[in-house]
């Protein structure tokens, strides 16, 4: 349950009342029992995908895409990439079903308009692109972001995802309780980034990663983008790193912008010093949302470092494994056992600037440990499935996954062959986009 879901009086908050909804709220406890998708996809020409989309025909196509009677939040990136999030499932194949349909009925509208999906962690054929996305969120996001160096624009506008969302889990120990798959979801992350690496290829060329789309959200700003402290409990952890991370933007009155982008001010400074203005429970919510490590809880956990897939139903596979692995308490548990040695495998730094998840993004499943763990995991992935209610359908497209890639040692980045030339049109020193 999202901050913003508990009511608001509005007024000023305090530091231990921030601190008290982060620790309770943030990690809503209880049985697992739903789960939910957030598929992120390029936009390219049906015929020519190499050729830009030009802005104003991506905002008619999302225009129309609006009026569509999907189960499914329809939204877009900064970059005119388009999202889809599902409703929280009582199951796995409740969830593949509704996002399967409402996946379905955006192909079609695009197509009828020589549009179509991609799936890749970055995109494999324009050059940097402009931002779709004019209002104040992102302006300030930007401003703030370009401080740190380039990753952040490459963030906002150039990478795409498969996230999964899970419930925290029990309060109690066991396979199942939050704590354990706090630690879970941050020893796992490593393995399912090289298992499911998607992006060869940033701006047209070779990155010399097999993701760089985590290379890129790795070198985002070191507070922001990694995880906190996964040796602490997590509720303490959380909430220290939420209070002591920079706050990227003071919203304006009723959403307007301009917004003010402080240089050096923490959540927790904001709430003791009452200025530029005081902070409320909403500016804590908008803060949790501007934070970007590779698990983030919200009630639920987002587990946040699986590259976009490949083909039309490449995600139902990293969605499918990961349920499995959390939501299966016989799995989950050896799952751990599995992955718990990966975490000496790491450096001093948080995930994931560490070493290991350095590794996935650069290696894949080339890097031994990764792949021993990854043959590991979809073993018991493949077993847990049926017991999770998995169609043969699912049983197959992860099968076929694993005797593919992860058998072999490889993820779908080594599938990919040389980008093709971007053609640009136009005048000098203007391309399609404009």
């Amino acid at each position: 349950m999202p901050l913003s879901d508990v009511p608001d009086s509005g007024g000023p908050l305090a530091e231990d009342e921030a601190e008290d909804l982060l620790r309770c709220i943030c990690f809503k406890t209880g049985p697992p029992r739903t789960v939910g998708v957030e598929l992120e996809w390029f936009v390219h020409d049906l015929h020519v995908p190499h050729l830009p989309v030009t802005p104003d025909r991506l905002r008619s196509a999302f225009g129309g895409l609006r009026a569509l009677p999907l189960k499914s939040a329809l939204t877009f990136e900064p970059g005119g990439q388009l999202e889809l999030s599902s409703p929280p499932a009582a199951s796995l194949m409740e969830c593949v079903t509704t996002v399967s349909a409402d996946l379905a009925a955006v192909r079609d509208a695009l197509g009828a308009l020589g549009l179509t999906l991609t799936g890749s962690g970055t995109d494999p054929w324009y050059p940097p692109r402009d931002r779709l996305l004019n209002e104040p969120r992102y302006d300030a996001m930007e401003c703030y972001l370009d401080r740190t160096g380039p990753a952040g624009r490459a963030m906002m506008r150039d990478t795409a995802s498969v996230q999964v969302c899970l419930d925290a889990g029990h309060e109690e120990p066991g396979p199942l309780g939050h704590e354990r798959r706090w630690r879970l979801a941050h020893l796992l992350g490593p393995v399912l980034v090289a298992a499911f690496a998607n992006s060869p290829v940033l701006h047209g060329k070779p990155s010399g990663l097999r993701s760089a789309r985590q290379g890129i959200w790795a070198d985002l700003d070191p507070v922001r983008g990694t995880a906190p402290d996964t040796g602490r409990e997590p509720r303490a952890a959380w909430a220290a790193h939420v209070l002591d991370a920079p706050v990227m933007c003071v919203r304006g009155p009723d959403g307007s912008g301009p917004w003010e982008v402080p240089e050096a001010l923490t959540l927790r400074q904001w709430l003791r010093s009452g200025g530029p203005r005081p902070a409320t429970r909403a500016d804590l919510d908008y803060h949790v949302t501007t934070l970007f490590p590779p698990v983030r809880p919200r009630g639920h956990l987002e587990l946040r470092m699986i590259d976009a897939q490949p083909g039309q139903d490449g995600w139902i596979v990293p969605l499918a494994v990961t349920t499995a692995l959390f939501d299966d308490p016989e799995a989950a548990e050896a799952a751990y056992r599995v992955v718990e040695p990966l975490g000496a495998a790491g450096s001093a730094d948080a995930p994931p600037r560490d070493a290991l998840w350095r590794a996935a993004a650069r290696d894949g499943l080339a890097a031994p440990a990764l792949h021993e763990a990854a043959l590991a995991c979809f073993a018991l992935a493949l077993e847990a499935l049926p017991r999770r209610g998995a169609t043969t359908a699912v049983l197959d497209a992860v099968a076929a996954f694993h005797a593919r890639h992860v058998v072999p040692g490889r993820c779908p980045a080594d599938d990919q062959s040389a980008p093709a030339p971007t053609t640009v049109t136009g005048a000098p020193g203007k391309d399609a986009r404009t």
